[in-house]
């Protein structure tokens, strides 16, 4: 019975690698192992040194042959053989250029999951993961996941997962859904996920930032109660004396309108009146957030501290959630702020007490 021949490559100085390192390709032996590619092509190696970097290849070599003479043949096959070639120049010089890991990276990455080799692994996960493209993302998932590398994995699903509409249109996912049902569902869950977590995101920012302006509320109802603002003040303040707009009148012009409405209104006294109703939740909120009541000048603050030490548990526990969710968002707030800023703001918090009624 014939067999195909085998095609050996001669031994040059660059066959290893090694031309541009610290080590000689002449010190090294005579090889005594051959690695058959596809081709029939066989690349000489050095059993010692593929030992020393690969335990696969070492229990390779270190399996009994049936005869004493016959040689010792390592079969690499189902790759290119260049990727081969440059897989064994890693073992030997621990490099692998731009050029091979651009052409032979899917290659490398599986080589080196096959036969152990964390450093090429390594390398090709973090190669691979900065040259993707929508073209190929399918195809590194798949080969990312065999290979499990978890970190290019969960890039390729993010990639996938931002630019879905453009990768469901390429060869490789129609490839997907043929051959691999089940990593199709994956894809898809964390897509849902991925949308879910956005929104939970978009939410959670949008509540932060309606507590953020309740405690800036809270801090122009004090300003305006204990110094006054453009149009409303203290009423022990002089009427005439001339005041300028606050740094944050944004917010504290809408407080004052607020408060000009609530002084006049007809409808307030039966609860018809939603502005009113507001400017009531905007006064018990700061009662319940403030730890002064008898000194606290803002108008009602120990009115509403009394009440609601009479009122159900039930309510009484909702305006404490509400309270911790407001002080949470300037805490955090307040973090962002340069130290020497924070340091004002919380001394004037300390030193603000209110008044007891305004001056319209």
């Amino acid at each position: 019975m014939e067999t195909n021949p085998t095609v050996a490559i001669n031994i040059s100085d660059d066959l290893y690698g090694l031309s541009n390192t610290k080590s000689d390709p002449r010190d090294l032996p005579e090889p005594d192992v051959h690695i058959v590619t596809c081709d029939a092509l066989r690349i000489p190696a050095h059993s010692s040194i593929l030992a020393s970097v690969s335990p696969v290849l070492e229990n390779i070599i270190d399996r009994p042959r049936k005869h004493r003479s016959s040689e010792r043949v390592i079969p690499i096959t189902g790759v290119p053989y260049d990727a081969v070639l440059a897989f064994v120049r890693f073992l030997y010089s621990s490099r692998c250029t731009e050029e091979h890991m651009e052409k032979y990276g899917i290659h490398l990455l599986a080589l080196s999951h096959v036969y152990l080799v964390p450093q090429l692994k390594h390398r090709c996960t973090k190669e691979l993961g900065q040259r993707l493209t929508i073209e190929n993302v399918v195809d590194v998932l798949q080969l990312a996941k065999m290979c499990d590398a978890a970190d290019l994995y969960l890039k390729c699903l993010k990639l996938v997962a931002n630019h879905f509409k453009a990768v469901e249109n390429t060869e490789g996912w129609k490839f997907l859904q043929d051959h691999d049902p089940w990593l199709e569902l994956d894809i898809l869950q964390f897509i849902d996920e991925t949308e879910l977590r956005k929104k939970k995101t978009r939410r959670l920012r949008e509540e932060q930032r309606l507590y953020l302006q309740l405690s800036e509320a809270m801090e122009c109802l004090e300003h305006i109660c204990k110094e006054g603002c453009t149009s409303v003040g203290p009423y022990d303040m002089e009427p005439g004396q001339k005041r300028s707009p606050c740094s944050k009148f944004s917010t504290c012009q809408g407080l004052q309108m607020l408060i000009q409405h609530f002084a006049t209104c007809k409808r307030r006294v039966n609860g018809g009146c939603l502005r009113c109703k507001r400017m009531w939740q905007l006064l018990r909120l700061h009662s319940s957030m403030c730890d002064q009541p008898d000194s606290c000048r803002v108008p009602l603050c120990r009115q509403f501290k009394l009440k609601m030490q009479q009122e159900k548990k039930k309510d009484d526990a909702r305006w404490k959630l509400l309270v911790r969710k407001v002080v949470s968002a300037k805490t955090i707030s307040s973090l962002s702020l340069p130290k020497r800023k924070r340091e004002e703001e919380l001394g004037e918090t300390r030193s603000s007490h209110g008044i007891r009624s305004f001056r319209l």
